[in-house]
């Protein structure tokens, strides 16, 4: 069986929470366990990566947290979602609400 092959791309960087990489964007989590994971855990983590690289359809949404109107799924570094730019955080929308708005979800983000 081939051996799944490491996103890096040499370009190295943690983000300012030191929980994944800027350049090839796996968790700190990821990195580390990398040469131990099985294919299917790196296939898991190459899937999750390329769903951040994917441009999403922009929505207007609320934020569950403070009301505030906000797009998603764009305006990112990256082409993507803002959101995308920040540490992977589980999805704090509930299942009848919106996600966080910029600054609820920046806020969120520096509190972990």
């Amino acid at each position: 069986m081939t051996e799944v092959a490491s996103p890096c791309i040499k370009q190295c960087k943690l983000d300012d929470s030191r929980r994944y990489c800027t350049g090839c964007l796996r968790t700190l989590d990821e990195i580390t366990g990398w040469s131990s994971a099985s294919n299917a855990q790196k296939q898991a983590a190459l899937d999750r990566i390329a769903s951040l690289r994917q441009p999403l359809p922009v929505r207007q949404l609320h934020c569950t947290q403070c009301g505030s109107a906000f797009a998603c799924g764009t305006g990112g570094r990256q082409g993507g979602c803002w959101c995308a730019d920040l540490p992977p955080l589980a999805s704090p929308a509930s299942a009848s609400g919106d996600c966080l708005c910029p600054a609820c979800l920046h806020l969120a983000a520096a509190s972990r």
